[in-house]
């Protein structure tokens, strides 16, 4: 009994050692017994030590560390009273970018609007006080003072030749979120009414995610130089970036650190007028005696326009949803230079300071009349 126990179990064990080692038994589909239990049962396939980038990701990596250690985080407090007369904290957050090695950087005027206190952290994590040199409601932008020496300074590049269609991106620290960096192209440029008043000439508009807090960041092109401020966003009233942001340009920005250098404030000149971009088809629905030029809608009070005699509209009109102002002076010429939109007459505005005479021609009704303007300095005008 004990010889036979012993032959079974020899037999049984020959038997597992020659379909585990020798037998291509296929119980299972393609994949001999033998095989399985000598091969690993997984196979793992590992990437390049050294990834490799497309040749689009590696610019936006080099855009992206050329420009973050020019990009700061700008946190503004005040107080202020709640409906019991007690008095409680205020406090803002955007963005700016460092304008030189010893501590002046640029941000929105919106960002630090009624501070009481601004701080300014760098993209090393270190915070300094700041203090506003320089408020400018009129373009948006406000200069500040920190205490620091060895800052990476932006390069500021040009905006009179930028194209729609050309990538761009935008560093600044949305929702809080420092150093975030997105992308996008430019997708027009126009002149917009920010919700407070004022107007930027020439605003780059980009699908690039801008998002609060972003305010007062730089927009970079393919080289990481600053081309505009990120400002303003279009949200349908979700308070979140819907593919539609816009930028101060860098000349603008240029021209008002100009006029601070000079005078020691903004000098920016203006014709002192709000106005609506006029084309052949308007033109005639309106009955206008050119099918070009620019159409005053209002005119600043004691400004150069109206200083010289031109009218604003009387009679309220709709283009689409958009109130507009029928009856002003259309504007065709400045100083003999053909004027089609709002941006020829930024683009004039920034060859000449205030101060500065120019010969404005423009349509009365049929009357095609001239008036000399002397330039004042700008400021804001709601239409």
């Amino acid at each position: 009994m004990k010889i036979r126990s012993f032959i079974l179990i020899v037999l049984l064990v020959g038997a597992f050692v020659y379909l585990t080692s020798y037998s291509n038994f296929h119980g299972l589909p393609k994949a001999p017994l033998a095989k399985l239990w000598r091969e690993s049962p997984m196979h793992l396939t590992e990437a390049d030590a050294q990834p490799a980038y497309t040749q689009e990701e590696a610019n936006r990596i080099a855009v992206y560390k050329r420009a973050l250690p020019s990009v700061v985080n700008v946190t503004s407090s005040a107080l202020a009273f709640d409906f019991f007369y007690g008095v409680v904290p205020q406090n803002g957050q955007g963005s700016g970018f460092v304008l030189t090695k010893d501590g002046r950087v640029i941000t929105n005027y919106h960002v630090i609007q009624n501070a009481q206190n601004v701080e300014v952290t760098t993209s090393d994590k270190r915070t300094y006080k700041a203090q506003i040199i320089l408020q400018d409601k009129a373009h948006d932008l406000a200069l500040l003072q920190i205490n620091a020496k060895t800052l990476t300074p932006s390069i500021l590049s040009e905006s009179s030749d930028l194209q729609v269609g050309q990538n761009v991106y935008a560093i600044g620290n949305p929702f809080g979120l420092n150093g975030t960096m997105t992308t996008g192209i430019i997708s027009s440029i126009r002149s917009v009414q920010e919700p407070q008043g004022p107007t930027i000439d020439k605003a780059l508009q980009t699908d690039a995610a801008i998002n609060p807090g972003n305010s007062g960041g730089p927009l970079l092109n393919s080289r990481g130089e600053v081309i505009g401020m990120n400002t303003l966003i279009a949200t349908g009233g979700a308070e979140q970036n819907s593919g539609i942001g816009f930028a101060i340009p860098i000349d603008t920005i240029k021209a008002v650190l100009s006029d601070y250098s000079k005078y020691g404030r903004v000098r920016r000149p203006s014709l002192g007028i709000a106005s609506l971009a006029i084309g052949p088809d308007l033109a005639e629905q309106i009955g206008l005696p050119a099918d070009y030029g620019v159409l005053v809608q209002k005119v600043i009070p004691s400004g150069a326009a109206e200083r010289a005699g031109l009218k604003g509209g009387t009679q309220q009109a709709y283009l689409g949803n958009t109130p507009i102002y029928l009856g002003g002076d259309l504007i065709v010429a400045i100083d003999n230079d053909r004027v089609t939109n709002p941006q020829d007459v930024s683009e004039i505005m920034d060859r000449h300071q205030a101060g500065d005479t120019v010969t404005v021609t423009f349509f009365r009704g049929s009357r095609k009349m001239t008036a000399k303007l002397t330039l004042a300095e700008a400021h804001s005008v709601s239409v």
